[in-house]
């Protein structure tokens, strides 16, 4: 294992390794299992919020130092090296936490640390963190629901005819029948094929993965679709198909003249977008039941992907040379070996090179609320040769972002709506909600702020059948993630913590999306 830093008596500030606390309570466990699941860090008791030293008592020292390692043994199932240090004669405890290669929890609770503060694992990223721990990848689990002659037959010669032609794949490997060239692929557990293999070979594998599909659509604004398609199929034909529908039905090409020949440009080249989008469609989390979509506008195009970063990637690390860590290995070799991906973590350099050779804006990377997002800006001459007034309708170059004072949900959500759809990311009772806005009229509120969202689709009862029930909760729908992404991606409302969240649940306070992706 490896000692995270240790911090001395620097006064640098709180964040992903360290963490500060005036004096010790038994609830500060959950920090020091956030530290054993992640990249370990440094606890130091006597500390205030701004790391001034305050100091433990004698007494207090000596108690913590007999009780804490039996704690941490007992509750956690976890050692780690406590010492007591000073600053300008003032003493204080420091625990220093390793990371642990096997998951920790505190009371059946699994933490992760998240910048300055810990996070719950639930559902899928519980999944994914637990699989990790194991050394195993959510594609590479069994599935015994699909048997080989479920596969289909003329998609896998479609990938023998890939991978043929760009002799990634040995002659030997290729002349296996089915059978035997899935099991080469590893594309098996035991008896059973795994989750990589009913995406890449199964006709409909949405029938087994949720959410397994692209959508497309056309925008007016940010909430306006005029139409969409969805794609669907294994996942070689969605890339395809997804291409075709896009260049043939939703972007419109420019046109100019090299003497007499009439030529036809796209907003960004095709490599460039065929690239950002085996990218989503490589590297999503499928464990999560939503699509990938793809928003196109008068001015923009932007791909959708659930997912996340791996943990410890920051920007500069993405954008600078790194090694290869795809987020679906199985399924990342087989695009590999069909010659559509490379395995060397330069996709993001290949978008990147192909728009500057074009002389096309370069696309913005940013994380939203539940995966991240791909944007490519059109260039003003682009909107010149197509017709498109910048700033006119169907643009999103000048468009506003809602008022506190607007109703919100017929243009887009307001303030307060934001407010409302971020609280309920959990299922919340309406007293919650209300004290979000700083409501008490339960008539008032329930009629002119959770009636539209209601009616809208954004938010959902969990008990629909009993309206009044005192059991009755509110959650964000799915349609409701889709506004809330659309908000702060576009930056234009800042996002803040919501009144009453704990620290587990809160949502970091920045002016502006990160701008961060995947890459192989």
């Amino acid at each position: 294992m490896t000692t995270p830093p240790a911090t001395g008596g620097s006064r640098s500030s709180e964040g992903q390794h360290l963490e500060w606390k005036a004096s010790w309570r038994d609830d500060h466990l959950k920090s020091v299992c956030a530290f054993a699941n992640s990249d370990g860090g440094t606890l130091e008791i006597g500390r205030d919020d701004d790391g001034k030293v305050v100091g433990v008592g004698a007494r207090e020292r000596r108690r913590l130092l007999e009780e804490l390692p039996n704690k941490l043994r007992d509750l956690l199932g976890i050692v780690a090296p406590m010492d007591v240090r000073e600053d300008d004669g003032v003493p204080y405890l420091r625990i220093v936490v390793e990371p642990y290669p096997v998951a920790i929890s505190y009371r059946g609770v699994y933490y992760q640390r998240s910048g300055s503060t810990n996070r719950i694992l639930r559902g899928p990223a519980l999944d994914r963190f637990l699989l990790g721990k194991t050394g195993r990848c959510w594609d590479g689990m069994p599935d015994p629901r699909v048997a080989l002659e479920d596969l289909d037959p003329a998609t896998i010669a479609g990938f023998r005819k890939r991978a043929g032609k760009e002799k990634r794949l040995s002659g030997d490997a290729l002349a296996e029948d089915d059978a035997g060239l899935v099991e080469k692929l590893r594309l098996t557990d035991g008896d059973y094929l795994t989750k990589a293999a009913i995406l890449l070979f199964h006709r409909d594998p949405e029938r087994f993965v949720a959410g397994a599909h692209v959508k497309v659509g056309y925008f007016r604004n940010d909430w306006d679709v005029r139409f969409h398609d969805m794609i669907s199929g294994d996942l070689f034909t969605q890339v395809d198909k997804t291409m075709e529908v896009l260049l043939f039905k939703y972007l419109k090409a420019g046109i100019s003249y090299d003497g007499i020949y009439r030529v036809e440009s796209y907003p960004m080249p095709e490599p460039a977008l065929r690239e950002a989008l085996l990218n989503a469609v490589v590297h999503r989390d499928y464990a999560v039941p939503a699509p990938i979509q793809i928003r196109v506008h008068d001015d923009r195009l932007r791909i959708y992907n659930p997912g996340s970063l791996p943990a410890g990637w920051t920007l500069e690390k993405l954008l600078g040379p790194h090694p290869s860590q795809p987020y679906n290995p199985d399924i990342a070799n087989a695009f590999f070996w069909a010659g559509e991906i490379e395995s060397w973590g330069r996709g993001i350099d290949r978008v990147l090179r192909a728009c500057n050779r074009a002389g096309t804006p370069e696309p913005k990377i940013r994380l939203g609320p539940g995966g991240l997002w791909f944007e490519f800006r059109f260039s003003d001459e682009y909107l010149e040769s197509v017709g498109v007034r910048k700033g006119g309708e169907g643009s999103g170059a000048t468009s506003e972002g809602p008022g506190r004072d607007q109703v919100g949900t017929r243009s887009g959500p307001s303030r307060d709506q934001v407010a409302i759809l971020r609280k309920s990311l959990s299922a919340r009772p309406m007293t919650e909600l209300m004290a979000v806005m700083g409501r008490t009229n339960r008539t008032k509120f329930r009629n002119q702020v959770l009636r539209p969202l209601l009616d809208a689709g954004w938010i959902e009862m969990t008990i629909p059948d009993k309206p009044t029930s005192r059991m009755q909760r509110y959650r964000i729908t799915a349609a409701g993630r889709e506004v809330l992404g659309a908000v702060e991606e576009r930056g234009e409302i800042e996002r803040y913590p919501v009144p009453g969240t704990t620290e587990e649940e809160g949502l970091p306070m920045v002016r502006s999306p990160r701008t961060e992706w995947s890459d192989e």
